[in-house]
C-alpha cells in the first residue's frame, strides 16, 4: 500500500466540506476492522483511509497549517499504512477508571513486545512502530504495530483462505481474537493493494 502524499491532504477548510461523509465512511470501515483483545484491550487494522482520516482530524484539531508541520504529521502516520506483506494495527488499552489504568500500565511494562499475528498457524511478531514511546517502567495506553508476514501467509489472506488471529501473550495479560470473516475480506483487500 502506497503511503499518503502531500497532495492528499486537504486544508482545513476543503476539509470540514467533507468531513461529515469522509469521517462517517471511514467509521464505518473501521467496524468491520476492529477486533477484542480480552476485557481490557482491543484493535483496530490499519489501511490508507484509517491513515489519511487520523491525519486530517489531526490537522483539524491542533489546527496545523504550516507546511512543515503537516508533512510531520504526515510522516509520522505513514509509519501505520502497511506495505508489502505487512499487517498494521494500532491496539488500546481500555480501561475507564484512572488509578487502576495507571496501575495496569505500570503491571503492563513491556506488553509493546507482547503482540502478534498467527495466520494459518504460523506466528508473526508485530513490533511496536514508535520506539520513542517505549518506557521500561510502564507501557502505554496506546500501541501502533506492524508484522511482516511471509509470502505463504500473505497469499493465503489474499485468496481470503486464512486463519487469522491477534495475540497477546505477555506475563499479566493474555488474550487472542480470531478474526470474523469481515475482518478477514477487508485484510484481503489491504493486501491485495500492496
Amino acid at each position: 500500500m502506497r503511503p499518503i502524499e502531500r497532495t492528499e491532504v486537504m486544508p482545513i477548510g476543503e476539509y470540514e466540506l467533507i468531513r461529515p461523509h469522509f469521517r462517517a465512511r471511514v467509521i464505518e470501515e473501521k467496524k468491520q476492522r476492529r477486533f477484542a483483545l480480552g476485557p481490557h484491550m482491543s484493535g483496530v487494522f490499519e489501511n490508507r483511509d484509517s491513515v489519511l482520516l487520523q491525519i486530517q482530524e489531526m490537522l483539524r484539531t491542533e489546527r496545523i497549517t504550516q507546511d512543515a508541520a503537516i508533512l510531520h504529521e504526515i510522516a509520522t502516520y505513514n509509519e501505520l499504512v502497511p506495505g508489502t506483506d505487512e499487517v498494521s494495527m494500532t491496539c488500546f488499552v481500555e480501561i475507564s477508571d484512572q488509578a487502576l489504568r495507571e496501575k495496569t500500565l505500570a503491571e503492563l511494562a513491556g506488553l509493546e513486545r507482547a503482540f502478534a499475528v498467527e495466520i494459518n498457524g504460523e506466528r508473526f511478531e508485530a513490533k511496536n512502530t514508535r520506539e520513542e514511546d517505549i518506557v521500561p517502567e510502564r507501557t502505554t495506553a496506546v500501541h501502533y504495530l506492524r508484522a511482516k508476514v511471509s509470502k505463504e501467509a500473505g497469499d493465503a489472506v489474499r485468496d481470503k483462505k486464512a486463519k487469522v488471529a491477534v495475540v497477546v501473550n505477555h506475563p499479566k495479560y493474555e488474550a487472542r481474537a480470531e478474526l470474523s470473516s469481515a475482518a478477514l475480506a477487508a485484510l484481503a483487500s489491504d493486501f491485495a493493494t500492496s
